[in-house]
């Protein structure tokens, strides 16, 4: 019972992180007034060309340093639309996330169930020892680390800096932000670009780290759930945070359950997460006033300077 409990919150930490990495994203993204559905395309992209430029190279830095260049690549696509051509950003989105599927697809149809060597895990002298903590918390993958870190930056550089501001100032109202001298094109486009990098650090995550073989479709809606993480979140890093590790025990169920020996059709087990974000979203989306507090003012809105 302790092993698969320890299994479970262990590994949750490692399912969490490309949720995690893209929701961070994400958040940056739509804190600025941009709401991008694309996330799931960028993830896709990003790991297709992970996985082959690892599975070439045998260099998980090579392999993220790809993976988060071709995401911030689609997300140039999308800025594009939406912040120059002024497209509607929901269709942009989501025309832009089916680019990203697709390509997946075609660029590493060669790779179909193809592996890699799994990256090695930290280990931390004496406290990777420790009963039950030890395993949990020391013994982790760099990317873990560095996702738990990213949004205690994150969450700092919003709330705490005069560029954090400016982002927000920029999400709450674009017109007053440039009456006063700022450019919300400008930030906004590189909220853009820091989104798909950031998803595109999620995506190699989930084919060279998580599951280090190339299948079509691995992805797995992981980028709606990223979507959905933000506005559980209320648009703040740390809840992000608890909320990506809750999801990430859910992923992990179906294969807890089974050590435990329950027979519980696996079905039941891998519709969870998605059930789980539909019933997050219902809760969230019911307490309108809720989201008007916390939901930057501009979302989905496109900007066009007044004359």
């Amino acid at each position: 019972m302790m092993d698969a409990l320890t299994f479970v919150v262990a590994g949750a930490f490692a399912m969490a992180t490309p949720l995690m990495l893209a929701a961070l994203g994400e958040l940056v993204t739509e804190r600025s007034g941009v709401l991008n559905l694309s996330v799931e395309g960028m993830m896709a992209i990003a790991a297709a060309i992970a996985f082959m430029t690892t599975h070439d190279t045998g260099s998980f830095l090579l392999g993220f340093a790809a993976g988060g260049v071709s995401g911030l690549l689609l997300s140039v696509v999308f800025a594009l639309l939406v912040l120059v051509f002024l497209a509607n950003q929901v269709v942009a989105g989501l025309a832009v996330g089916i680019l990203g599927l697709g390509l997946s697809a075609l660029l590493a149809r060669s790779y179909e169930g193809m592996t890699i060597l799994p990256m090695g895990k930290i280990t931390i002298p004496i406290l990777s020892d420790l009963p039950l903590v030890g395993p949990i918390l020391f013994r982790q993958d760099v990317m873990v680390y560095l996702a738990i870190g990213s949004a205690i930056t994150l969450a700092w550089f919003l709330f705490k800096t005069k560029r954090g501001l400016v982002l927000r100032v920029v999400g709450e109202n674009p017109q007053a932000a440039h009456s006063i001298g700022l450019r919300p094109i400008r930030v906004r486009f590189i909220a853009v670009l820091f989104g798909g990098l950031m998803a595109g650090l999620g995506g190699a995550y989930v084919s060279i780290v998580l599951t280090p073989l190339w299948s079509q479709g691995m992805i797995a809606g992981r980028g709606w759930i990223a979507v959905a993480l933000v506005v559980f979140a209320c648009w703040r890093p740390i809840r992000l945070t608890v909320g990506a590790y809750l999801f990430g025990v859910v992923l992990l169920l179906d294969l807890a359950i089974q050590a435990l020996g329950l027979s519980i059709p696996s079905v039941i087990l891998t519709c969870m997460p998605y059930a789980l974000t539909i019933v997050v979203l219902t809760i969230v989306s019911s307490d309108a006033s809720r989201i008007r507090l916390n939901a930057p003012v501009s979302l989905g809105e496109n900007f066009r300077p007044a004359n």
